[in-house]
């Protein structure tokens, strides 16, 4: 924030500042303000050093920290003296990742504080180049006793951490951002030309340059610096490298870094002792060329890689990485600086199939602006000739291949206003562009070269919103819809959402591509119509490679991660596609409703249970429900099957045990998958109301006997067809197995209720209708007990 102060004058917090620019577009991750872990952390100055009483390796130190009174502290460094300025933790002072410093006693001496080194800080030798790593850091710039060390060092800047997104290279930049904030706090931009004395010569006496390959390079600019000193930057280009999180190295290097985070334009400096003949070509590398880069590295080129040569070999892979004696040194006398632009795709390409990633190969990647080479090159020099690190020889190299004409689009300002909604004048817009470094000249936008994303009028229309403000455009409904509402299927699925969570389940999503293994682990026969899926042409990997045909391994896998990750229950639910192939033609895609349960005393009944509320609750009526002995991946006998009409609407049960030890799953577990569209076919469309009762009801309990293999859902179904409309409801409550019973037999007992809508039963009504289920019962097997 210090080094966009240099451009616009922004008087709002680190908060208003971040949401202010992500309302405008330039979206913030977070901010953060260097040194708030560090506090009452103070400079002070050594008075005396006296040997501990009873330790040979520490000494006790009176220290002056702007107080009336000194205090003591107890150390074991060896580089300090009386007199030196160190940074002082005082009494509960904090440093970074936490450590707090408290009042204590070392080998029985009294110690008040603790003199800090650099790491203790956050800092490095980088950071200030002449101290020691492993010692107390001795400040060696004069300063008061008893400040805040933050201040003292500069660590007090505001870091704020952007997201820009690819089409906006021109952000990647201080001054690019500084644009974005001067139009979206409506404040000057306060950009300057970078002024170059020169020290006399010419460049081009004494370099020449080539550009063979004009189609991957647009641009070259290079300067000549002479006399060169190799020294540490100034503290405050260090101070904003690091805030950056650029490491300072020396002032050439860190002048180059420090050009690239201001003006967004990577640059590269020379040492021209190693550019052969004091010549630079930029061509396509020859097949089976090699170069060994800056971090080591030895890579073999091909021709489809554009490569900065000497008169004999390449010195840099162009955009990507300088080669190993193209780097600054100690030694080094003259330096050749680089400002070019390359095709993004072909930097990109050359990175990836080199395997290296750089803060230039990732700016040069999105297409930079060929005009900004000359104004980062002159900024470059301006800084030389500002540290002192050299004299800049006159004259200029400029190899320039690229369009210089401006892209001009129609201002439209009846279309805009239209296009969002929104009612503005023409003045407005042109405001707007204006402080976006548009031009405006008549009916037509002069869009700044350095705005390679805009291209027609909607372009230019999102320009107007953003600075207007998205929240700002009013609500409308859109052209030609009267009004937006669900499709029945989409109410539908609402619905069973809204059921399955007031039944105590969380939803789920897994993914729909799967693992060929998933059917492995489920145990499907080879020959299963469900292993026939969709692969996926171009997959992520073997895990992620087939559309899945069944849901019910999804299901599993989220059971078994909850189990593993002791959840002690989970009851899950999942509206989700399956993918049933069709030949050459698209496969079919049907929702499937997937339930699964362990753990919270869940057992069949549970699921039977939440199974039949959401049916009752969806009004699918008049369903059935048999036992399926041999359903993939159930426990045989513990598995049902639901239809209506002959049409299965689904399957549920327990899961069989050999499944649940392949999954890892140490407990019962139970699984349910229902058919959407047979669920949705399947719903009544007239819904029943009935009034209050108003006559007294007769209750009939009936216990009857019959054969183990006979579904008690027959039961109910025979006692409903026979009593007719004067039965309100029959309800099972008891099942009974033993020896007076019979082998092979058992007793289920069901409650009665009947009543008549318009008047009260009499006992020989209700006698005559148990007569009747009885009879009836008799010619299923079944008999009262």
């Amino acid at each position: 924030m210090k080094w966009l102060s240099d451009y616009v004058d922004i008087d709002v917090t680190p908060r208003e500042f971040s949401e202010a620019m992500t309302m405008s577009g330039s979206k913030v991750e977070g901010y953060e303000i260097e040194g708030s872990e560090i506090s009452k952390v103070v400079t002070g100055k050594v008075l005396s050093i006296e040997k501990h009483p009873d330790a040979d390796k520490l000494v006790v130190c009176q220290m002056d920290v702007g107080r009336e009174d000194s205090i003591q502290i107890v150390t074991g460094a060896t580089n300090l003296f009386v007199g030196a300025v160190v940074p002082v933790c005082l009494d509960g002072a904090t440093l970074p990742g936490g450590k707090k410093i408290k009042k204590g006693k070392l080998r029985g001496v009294v110690s008040e504080g603790m003199m800090c080194s650099l790491g203790e800080l956050g800092l490095t030798v980088n950071d200030f180049p002449g101290t020691i790593e492993d010692g107390i850091f001795i400040l060696q710039e004069p300063c008061g006793l008893g400040l805040d060390i933050r201040e003292v060092l500069g660590l007090n800047d505001t870091c704020v951490e952007f997201e820009i997104t690819s089409n906006r290279p021109d952000c990647l930049s201080v001054v690019g951002l500084a644009r974005e904030a001067a139009a979206t706090f409506h404040v000057p931009l306060k950009l300057k030309e970078p002024v170059v004395k020169g020290s006399g010569g010419d460049i081009h006496d004494e370099l020449k340059v080539e550009v063979q390959n004009t189609d991957l390079c647009f641009r070259y600019v290079a300067k000549l610096v002479k006399n060169v000193t190799i020294k540490p930057s100034p503290r405050w280009m260090r101070e904003r490298l690091r805030a950056s999180g650029v490491r300072p190295i020396n002032n050439l290097v860190d002048i180059t870094n420090y050009v690239m985070l201001e003006y967004g334009q990577p640059m590269h400096a020379f040492d021209l002792r190693y550019v052969a003949g004091n010549s630079i070509c930029v061509r396509s590398a020859k097949n089976g060329e090699k170069i060994t880069t800056l971090e080591g590295v030895e890579h073999e080129l091909t021709d489809r890689m554009l490569v900065i040569a000497d008169a004999e070999k390449p010195i840099a892979v162009a955009g990507v990485m300088g080669g190993e004696y193209s780097g600054i040194m100690d030694d080094t006398a003259t330096v050749v600086f680089e400002s070019a632009s390359f095709q993004g795709s072909s930097v990109r390409t050359t990175a990836k199939a080199l395997g290296i990633r750089t803060e230039s190969s990732a700016r040069f990647e999105k297409g930079l602006d060929p005009r900004n080479c000359y104004e980062a090159i002159l900024r470059a020099c301006e800084l030389v000739e500002l540290l002192g690190a050299g004299e800049v020889v006159d004259g200029i190299i400029d190899e320039a291949h690229f369009d210089a004409e401006p892209k001009r689009v129609k201002l439209e300002p009846e279309w805009t206003n239209r296009f969002l909604g929104i009612n503005v004048t023409r003045d407005y817009m042109v405001e707007v562009l204006e402080s976006l470094s548009f031009q405006v000249e008549g009916d037509d936008i002069i869009v700044p070269s350095f705005r390679i994303d805009i291209e027609h009028k909607a372009d230019i229309a999102e320009e107007i919103a953003r600075i207007y403000g998205y929240n700002n455009i009013p609500t409308t409904v859109i052209r030609g819809v009267a009004e937006a509402s669900l499709t029945p299927e989409q109410k539908f699925e609402t619905a069973i959402g809204n059921i399955m969570l007031a039944l105590g389940c969380s939803e789920v999503a897994t993914y729909s591509f799967i693992s060929p293994k998933y059917y492995d682990k489920l145990g499907l026969p080879q020959d299963s119509a469900l292993r026939r899926s969709v692969t996926i042409s171009n997959p992520l990997g073997e895990d992620t490679s087939v559309m899945r045909t069944t849901t019910l391994p999804s299901m599993l896998e989220v059971l078994s991660r909850n189990y593993n990750n002791r959840n002690p229950k989970a009851w899950m639910y999942e509206i989700g596609k399956v993918y049933l192939p069709k030949g050459e033609e698209l496969p079919d895609e049907n929702n499937k409703l997937t339930i699964g349960l362990y753990g919270g005393n869940a057992d069949f009944y549970t699921l039977k249970g939440m199974v039949e509320t959401l049916l009752d609750r969806l009004n699918v009526t008049g369903w059935d429900i048999a036992v399926s002995p041999d359903v993939i991946p159930f426990h045989s006998g513990r598995c049902a099957t639901i239809s209506k009409d002959g049409v299965e609407l689904g399957v549920l049960g327990e899961v069989h045990p050999v499944t649940l030890e392949t999954y890892g799953i140490g407990t019962k577990a139970y699984l349910a998958c229902f058919d959407f569209a047979a669920l949705y076919e399947g719903q009544s469309e007239e819904k029943s109301y009935h009034p209050l009762p108003k006559f007294p009801a007769s209750n009939r309990d009936l216990s009857v006997v019959c054969d183990e293999d006979l579904p008690v859902i027959e039961i109910e179904k025979t006692i409903r067809q026979s009593v007719g409309k004067i039965l309100e409801q029959v309800e099972f409550f008891d099942i009974f197995r033993g020896d007076q019973i019979g082998k092979h037999k058992k007793s289920v007992s069901y409650s009665i209720v009947l009543r008549a809508q318009d008047r009260t039963l009499n006992d020989e009504e209700a006698d005559n209708a148990i007569k009747k289920v009885l009879k009836n019962l008799e010619k299923i097997g079944v008999t009262l007990r």
